[in-house]
Order: structure tokens, then C-alpha cells, then sequence
């Protein structure tokens, strides 16, 4: 793994637990835990209510929810900040657009970004309330080029799906100095390989249905931020708009998150590995590979044909869409008629899992042998 990032901020429902010094893959495993009080349970229960006993802060299950709240507390402390959850990481992208943009706003955003954050801006700009810049992240001279008179910046790093890493330090000094906020797409990262806001970056959004909570089964995502104005915007925008997370969920991506540094540090080491191998296959043109995370994508010679017989052709490997569970899985991304022009018809974007590399290995290179015809 990369260098450790700067230490998370104490658990606020710990104030006995002092994480100053404390590693993040550690404060993935102990921080939205239960006060140690005699006969209470280790973990977090899963709350089911919809209604509270008035007189409290909660009172209606749209305004929250204890499960939610460990949660809650356990990424904000690994963000360095403060975290709300959402239904899903387009409810949280929604979210941050509704709360950052005013009418006739501007975003800088990249061309090739997750396509669901690409339909929404596009969504946005056809009604008129918005104007969409776009950019390649990558080419921070272009991005600050965009910058004046801009509302927002957005940036997926890495990208989905062409794993280019933006300057975000650069980007947030240059942004701020021309009066625009910057939320940094980390999903790929995660925070305990990248935490955007110690570069500068006002708010950060995952999609915690992939790698934090990492095993496929559960939709969730997540909103950071130390500007606590606007977090109560944010809170306040999921009272009013309803995108909550169900409780089972919040668990589930807690219980998940408790195992984040082992399947980051063994996807990253498994995608390390396959990169360094699938540069010597003589069907692959091209391996995009930032030199962190779990994410690998490779250009297969002879077109989308090729790609597509590739990802049928795999057995231990998933052939699916998203990414991030402790399975390894593929797919051809032009094969979404939504997926950026800019993303090559060849082009395979892999989620390396916590298989045995040398069996992801075999079954790989076997099916790009057979793409050969």
C-alpha cells in the first residue's frame, strides 16, 4: 500500500478512544463500536424503526438511525471528517449536486468519469439549470484552464473506468483561489489508500457498494466533508428527499469495512501482479494501472470482438458490471451504450479480487489466448 494517510479524527461517540496515532486499517476495524460497558454487545445491532419515542433527536426513521449513525461515525473518522450515507452512491451524488450547485452553475468534470455521475450532469444540463464543462482529469494544465467562473469541480480519482489519477492538490488550491468547491470521487481509492480532503478537497463521495463494503450484495453510498455547514445542508437534503439507507444495509457495509485493509492490500497486490503480466501478453495492446488499488483495465487486440470473447470466456473470474467484491470480476465497458466515447471499444476493466493470483492468472491468459481464434 501507499504511505498511510494523515490520522483520522477521534470517534465522536468514543471520547475515550483516542485514535491520534492510530493507523487507518486499524480504525476500520474499531471506530463506530458500542461503548465497552459490561454485557454490551461488540458490534453495532441493526436498528429497524421508523418510529422513536418522542423527546429525542431522531424521532422518525427518515432522520436517522443508530446503525446508520456507526457507520457513519466509523468513515467519517477515516475521511477526517464527518460522513452521511445515502441509498445508493448515486443518491449521494444527487445529493452533493443538489446542495453545491445553484441555478446556472458551472461544473468542471471529467469526460470520462463514472457514468452514472456523467448521466446526471448531462441530465442537468439539458434542462438548462446547469453548464458542464469537461475535462481530462489527468491534464491538470486543462482542468485549471476550466476553472474560471466554475461552480464545482468534480473528480473521479482514479477514473472509472481509464484509472487516470488527477493532481488533487493542485486542482483545490486552484479551485478555491477561483471560488469553486472541489468533491473528489474516491471509490476506487478508498481512504486507506487516498483521503482527498487532506489535498484540499471540500467534500468526498464513495460509492460504498463496491470496495468498502466489498462482498456484492448490498447498495450504499457515502458523503465526507469537515465543513459542517454543509453537512447540515446535506443532512437536510436527505430528510427532505428521502434517499436513506435502509439499516440492514448500513450494517452490512459496516460489517464490511471491518475487512477493508486485508481486501484492499490483497486486490492491490493480486492487480499489481496481473498488471506486471498482462504487459507481456501478446494480446493485450495496452494495462492502465495507477500503481495502487485493486482496479486494473487492459486494451485486447482486436477490438470489442476480442474483449467481449475474453469475458465470456473466463471461469473463475465474474464476467459482471461494478466491482470491488472479494470476487474478481470483468467486463467490456463500450458495452453500456452510457459509457464515454473516450473509453477504447477494447477496453476490459478488471476488479481484482482476493483469489489466488496465479489461478486468476491461468484462467486470464487462458482466455486471452482463446480471443486469438
Amino acid at each position: 500500500m501507499p504511505d498511510a494517510p494523515q490520522q483520522p479524527a477521534a470517534d465522536p461517540d468514543r471520547p475515550d478512544l483516542d485514535l491520534s496515532g492510530v493507523a487507518p486499517a486499524t480504525v476500520a476495524v474499531v471506530a463506530g463500536r458500542p461503548p465497552r460497558v459490561p454485557d454490551a454487545p461488540l458490534n453495532p445491532p441493526v436498528t429497524f424503526a421508523s418510529t422513536y419515542h418522542a423527546g429525542g433527536d431522531v424521532e422518525y426513521g427518515r432522520y436517522g438511525n443508530p446503525t446508520w449513525t456507526a457507520l457513519e461515525t466509523a468513515v467519517g473518522a477515516l475521511e477526517g471528517g464527518s460522513a452521511l450515507s445515502y441509498a445508493s452512491g448515486l443518491a449521494a451524488v444527487a445529493a452533493v449536486l443538489e446542495v453545491l450547485l445553484p441555478d446556472g452553475g458551472t461544473v468542471v468534470a471529467p469526460r470520462s468519469a463514472y457514468t452514472g455521475t456523467r448521466a446526471q450532469l448531462t441530465a442537468l444540463e439539458a434542462t438548462g439549470r446547469v453548464q458542464v464543462r469537461p475535462v481530462d482529469p489527468a491534464d491538470t494544465t486543462e482542468v485549471l484552464a476550466a476553472l474560471d467562473g466554475a461552480t464545482v469541480v468534480w473528480l473521479d480519482s482514479p477514473t472509472n473506468p481509464l484509472l487516470d489519477v488527477a493532481d488533487v492538490r493542485t486542482v483545490a488550491a486552484a479551485a478555491h483561489a477561483a471560488g469553486a468547491a472541489l468533491v473528489v470521487d474516491s471509490t476506487f481509492a478508498t481512504p486507506l489508500l487516498r483521503r482527498p480532503m487532506d489535498d484540499g478537497a471540500d467534500l468526498v463521495v464513495h460509492s460504498a457498494t463496491k470496495l468498502i463494503a466489498g462482498h456484492s450484495d448490498v447498495l450504499l453510498g457515502l458523503v465526507a466533508t469537515r465543513d459542517s455547514t454543509v453537512l447540515a445542508r446535506l443532512d437536510d437534503q436527505r430528510r427532505l428527499k428521502g434517499a436513506v439507507p435502509g439499516p440492514m444495509e448500513a450494517w452490512l457495509v459496516l460489517r464490511g469495512l471491518r475487512t477493508l485493509a486485508l481486501r484492499v492490500e490483497r486486490g492491490q497486490r493480486n492487480a499489481t501482479t496481473l498488471a506486471q503480466r498482462l504487459r507481456m501478453h501478446p494480446r493485450v495492446d495496452r494495462v492502465r494501472y495507477p500503481g495502487f488499488g485493486a482496479m486494473v483495465a487492459i486494451e485486447v487486440s482486436g477490438g470489442g470482438a476480442a474483449a467481449d470473447a475474453v469475458a465470456t470466456a473466463v471461469r473463475l473470474w465474474v464476467h459482471a458490471t461494478s466491482l470491488g467484491g472479494v470476487e474478481s470480476t470483468l467486463e467490456r465497458r463500450r458495452r453500456w451504450e452510457s459509457e464515454a466515447a473516450e473509453v477504447p471499444e477494447s477496453l476490459l476493466r478488471l476488479s481484482c479480487g482476493i483469489e489466488d493470483v496465479d489461478d486468476l492468472w491461468a484462467d486470464l491468459s487462458r482466455a486471452l489466448d482463446s480471443a486469438a481464434g
